[in-house]
């Protein structure tokens, strides 16, 4: 199995980490190596939430949480944060790490059917207890909504021609199923990716409501950090950097109608302290899944 290595681990813990005695939140704790990174700085008055909704990632919070009580697990999604954390009372934030994506052992596992590269059950849930399977959703979804999935969310140039062959090939219920669906529809391919990559990538997304998490994540977070509290999110993909550009944006630099005689950025309600950090070459070596990630951080000025 590979191990997980956190991306841009130290860069995130040092932007995101300003008041040793903080209460703190890493929103997707997987196998913690962000959070014991972060937990190396802080006092032993701080405090560390650990959210996960991932069963297996929410164990390895109450694992830790044994060996350092300032860690309190907690098991859920972004759009939960809110009353998560009101009802731990812990209302005011002075960080947030956000990873987004799938970890190393989520697509380890056959068995979670995150990845092409081993058959297992076609499932991609995050929370394998909780909604839709990615083959109950492909077994019942239709043509043009299909189409519309492979586009949006795996940037699909083939996407018709895959989505008639997944309709044709149906029922499906493994993974491997699925990738000769994909294989069977004579599209063309880019010789650099593996003909499955964006159709896994778009059906896990949206089985998972990935970009709507993650708007409304970036929301809750924002709202519980104190006044010069900073929130960390690192992406892997084109349409996930967008979203969170647009969201620390208009945190930023807020719309304001033409007429009025102020500057966007004097009403702003936060400040950048990251705008894009890349990991250097280095990392990149060392940690090939690296090579497509993005660090984006803000700081609230409120």
């Amino acid at each position: 199995m590979t191990q997980h290595i956190p991306v841009l681990r130290d860069d995130m813990v040092n932007a995101v980490m300003t008041d040793r005695d903080g209460a703190y939140l890493d929103a997707t704790f997987g196998r913690g190596g962000h959070a014991r990174a972060l937990l190396r700085q802080l006092s032993p008055k701080a405090s560390l939430v650990a959210l996960d909704r991932d069963p297996d990632a929410y164990q390895a919070a109450v694992d830790l949480s044994r060996e350092d009580s300032r860690v309190q697990p907690m098991r859920g999604v972004f759009s939960e944060i809110r009353s998560l954390l009101s009802s731990n009372r812990c209302n005011r934030l002075s960080g947030l790490m956000m990873d987004i994506g799938v970890s190393s052992p989520q697509l380890d596992d056959p068995a979670r059917g995150f990845s092409f590269m081993r058959s297992g059950p076609l499932d991609m849930r995050m929370d394998p207890e909780s909604g839709e399977s990615a083959a109950s959703w492909l077994n019942r979804v239709d043509l043009s909504d299909l189409v519309n999935v492979l586009r949006e969310l795996g940037d699909e140039k083939n996407a018709r021609a895959i989505a008639m062959s997944i309709l044709d090939k149906r029922p499906l219920y493994t993974t491997h199923e699925l990738v000769t669906a994909v294989d069977s529809s004579r599209s063309r391919r880019d010789p650099r990716k593996h003909s499955a990559t964006r159709v896994f990538q778009a059906v896990r997304m949206h089985i998972n409501d990935e970009l709507s998490e993650l708007n409304r994540g970036i929301e809750a977070g924002f709202h519980h950090l104190v006044d010069g509290g900073r929130i960390g999110v690192l992406t892997f993909h084109s349409i996930e950097h967008a979203i969170v550009r647009q969201k620390f944006r208009g945190l930023v630099r807020p719309v304001v109608p033409r007429r009025l005689p102020v500057r966007g950025t004097s009403l702003g309600r936060a400040k950048y302290v990251v705008k894009a950090k890349r990991p250097n070459p280095a990392e990149m070596n060392i940690n090939p899944r690296s090579r497509s990630a993005l660090l984006q951080v803000i700081e609230r000025i409120e």
